[in-house]
């Protein structure tokens, strides 16, 4: 298995939401609502920034208040990393627009 997709499927990293050219939560949002989002891994060289598809039905947004910028968004989307299909997880605090997240390693993703 690629050595970065290894890494970071090992526990809980820092990550944080990946917007342009304004980093808001109108533009999280936004971005919720097209189904794409990025999340950045802030604890690797330079950062990772991945670009995943949401998957809805995993996803939660209960907690989540957009218009107070409270809660929490709880984050589940698929994508390819050097060749490796994962399961990107990210819990993302609305307050900051940062939290933790993971990858899981699957057989494929369900978009291809």
């Amino acid at each position: 298995m690629n050595e970065l997709v290894q890494r970071l499927s090992q526990g809980n990293h820092p990550v944080e939401a990946s917007l342009r050219p304004e980093r808001t939560v109108a533009a999280f949002k936004a971005c919720i609502d097209r189904g794409y989002v990025h999340i950045k891994f802030t604890d690797t060289r330079g950062g990772t920034d991945l670009g995943m598809q949401l998957d809805h039905n995993a996803s939660d947004l209960s907690t989540a208040n957009f218009d107070q910028q409270t809660g929490q968004a709880h984050l589940v989307g698929h994508l390819t990393l050097n060749y490796v299909p994962v399961k990107c997880i990210a819990d993302i605090d609305l307050s900051t627009l940062s939290g933790t997240g993971h990858l899981e390693p699957t057989a494929a993703t369900p978009y291809e």
